[in-house]
């Protein structure tokens, strides 16, 4: 589902205004083949994606400082849709204000809460208040429309360029790693590619030594989980949903052998989708 076909255009919802990071992840993935359509939520982009107003979806997942992204985890179990794709989008923060706007003027930082998270310690030494926004490019926009120089934004230098703002300082993040994980969500299954992952969501009983079960299915079969992340089912207090991401496809003959043998020791197992793991060769170890 990478590219369409030459010609063509896939339109592709994410969350944020034109300039964010999730657009910016859109255009990494699918190229000049992409229409990117912005979204208030995350929830809003599963929901054109399942009604075709969006033939695909990108979506945050994870960030290597701040964590995980509740509301896609949330959207992932209950949607009927399948992760394609994913993408690692190094992130780079810049302050950006008004033309003319000095750093030593700015009152207050408007942002995403986790753009502000990535910068609190940078924000702090400029004793500057952080306010939370919807998006970074959103924040950008704000900014300009405000027309105030003792505010600035934390956003992309693609941001300040499509608002006509000023970047006043770059690389603000407190960690130099910082990147983002988004993932590629569509109505149809992604084709093995040799470089496969799969994402699974799992419920389990809970009774000691439930999970140590769970995760020897894979063990035992030499699987390298890449990724486990529990959230609460909502539907019982202290019981929990695993989100897993191993190396392989679900067609797979060990995968499929593991999948059954975890479905009898599960209360629920839903397959979210198998897909080209991303290869980033800038991308610092």
């Amino acid at each position: 589902m990478k590219q369409a076909p030459k010609g063509s255009v896939i339109r592709v919802g994410f969350q944020g205004e034109h300039g964010s990071y999730s657009e910016e992840a859109v255009l990494r993935y699918f190229g000049e083949s992409a229409e990117p359509l912005p979204y208030k939520s995350i929830t809003s982009v599963f929901v054109a994606v399942e009604t075709g107003e969006a033939s695909a979806g990108v979506v945050p997942v994870e960030n290597s400082i701040e964590g995980s992204v509740g509301e896609t985890y949330d959207s992932l179990l209950t949607t009927s849709l399948r992760v394609v794709g994913e993408i690692n989008l190094r992130i780079s923060h810049c302050l950006i204000g008004l033309p003319g706007a000095k750093i030593s003027e700015l009152k207050r930082v408007y942002s995403h809460p986790q753009a502000l998270a990535q910068c609190r310690a940078y924000l702090a030494s400029l004793g500057l208040e952080p306010v939370s926004y919807y998006d970074t490019a959103a924040a950008a926009r704000l900014i300009k429309e405000m027309g105030d120089k003792s505010a600035a934004a934390i956003a992309s230098a693609r941001a300040a360029g499509i608002y006509s703002l000023e970047i006043l300082a770059s690389g603000i993040e407190d960690y130099g790693r910082n990147y983002t994980r988004f993932l590629v969500i569509g109505r149809e299954p992604s084709t093995r590619s040799g470089r496969d992952k799969t994402s699974i969501i799992f419920t389990l009983p809970h009774r000691p030594g439930a999970l140590y079960e769970a995760l020897g299915v894979f063990a035992r079969r030499s699987i390298n989980l890449t990724k486990i992340e529990s959230r609460p089912t909502r539907a019982r207090p202290w019981q929990y949903n695993f989100y897993v991401d191993f190396e392989g496809h679900i067609d797979d003959e060990v995968v499929r052998e593991a999948m059954s043998e975890l479905a009898q020791k599960a209360l629920f197992v839903k397959v979210l989708g198998s897909y080209p793991a991303w290869i980033n060769k800038n991308q610092v170890a």
